[in-house]
């Protein structure tokens, strides 16, 4: 159960820091221009969102890629890809297939790269918090049981 809520914690902090630098203040003009945020964020509920992809991803790693006999940079590449694309899907792509916004090439642009830098981090953090789980782990027993 730690390791789970330390891949949690490996989502959520780099998440909400780099999310809320990037657009609340490093590129915040930048949004301001694109015309696409509430001009009263409402940072608990990007809160609650981020909770919620955390507790997901964590299972998503924990079921797949903790289990992998692999060295930990190729787990670490292989999970930030897949987190990526999936989290690109729906934080950009999706959001520019519905959402008013000034300029639907530079949305796509800012929020590609917020994405890259995010996994960047996101991806070899919950690496780490996952280590390997061996046949020995109460983890990897325990989640053998569950499936």
């Amino acid at each position: 159960m730690m390791r789970f809520f330390l891949g949690v914690l490996a989502y959520i902090v780099p998440t909400f820091a780099l999310g809320f630098f990037w657009h609340l203040i490093l590129f915040e003009q930048y949004y301001k221009a694109l015309a696409i945020y509430r001009s009263d964020i409402i940072i608990p509920f990007g809160f609650l969102s981020m909770l919620i992809q955390a507790a997901i991803f964590a299972w998503i790693y924990k079921k797949t890629f903790a289990r992998w006999n692999a060295p930990l940079l190729l787990r670490a590449l292989l999970y930030a890809a897949l987190g990526g694309a999936l989290s690109w899907s729906f934080t950009t792509i999706a959001v520019a297939a519905k959402n008013v916004m000034a300029s639907v090439p530079d949305y796509l642009v800012i929020e590609t790269a917020y994405t890259l830098a995010q996994w960047t981090m996101v991806g070899p953090l919950t690496a780490l918090a996952f280590g390997q789980l061996s046949p020995q782990d109460d983890e990897f027993r325990a989640a053998n049981i569950a499936d």
